[in-house]
């Protein structure tokens, strides 16, 4: 399952793409000048500096700070490789990405604290759990599976991921989590 953007995301990214000087009043090549006089050095406060100083919105400042990365190839193995250093956790995440391979028009997607897995919206997400195994979300309302819980904590990935699973092993990707999955795709 190769890690590319949805025709939805894609469309979107064009857009910002398209609309960024207009919006932000500056050609891209003056906001990277700009970026050599940020003293911040971690994005998430570059992107904050970004804002305070100039006013730029979330979508703005991310296509910056992304425009400042060298792109001869992708961040993404990397990534991966970071996130899901504990074999068992790795194993667990190999199993859920067999059956999502399977699913029609499913793509998956790398951050740097999950694995997501879209269609035209994310519908699932995975994050490594301290221990081995890992945390599902999944875009259900949880009443679907008895395995499913409500998700009571503040997750890296979208709201929309309504329900949790905790999965310790590679056999609990059973038929009934295949159908979860199946239906939590149908949703995105």
């Amino acid at each position: 399952m190769a890690a590319v953007l949805t025709e939805r995301q894609q469309k979107w990214f064009a857009t910002v793409r398209k609309n960024f000087e207009k919006t932000t009043g500056r050609p891209m090549a003056e906001w990277l000048e700009i970026m050599k006089t940020c003293p911040e050095t971690k994005p998430r406060a570059q992107m904050a500096w970004l804002k305070a100083e100039y006013g730029v919105g979330q979508n703005g400042a991310s296509f910056i700070l992304d425009s400042l990365k060298p792109h001869g190839g992708s961040e993404e193995p990397d990534l991966r490789t970071a996130l899901w250093k504990a074999p068992g956790s790795l194993a667990v995440l190999e199993a859920v990405e067999a059956v999502a391979a399977g699913l029609d028009g499913v793509i998956s997607g790398q951050r740097k604290s999950f694995t997501s897995f879209s269609r035209a919206v994310q519908f699932a997400a995975a994050r490594p759990l301290k221990g081995g195994g890992l945390l599902l979300g999944l875009k259900l309302d949880p009443a679907v599976s008895p395995r499913l819980s409500p998700s009571v904590r503040k997750e890296s990935w979208s709201e929309r991921l309504s329900a949790v699973v905790e999965l310790t092993s590679p056999d609990q990707v059973d038929a009934d989590l295949i159908e979860v999955l199946a239906q939590a795709a149908d949703n995105g």
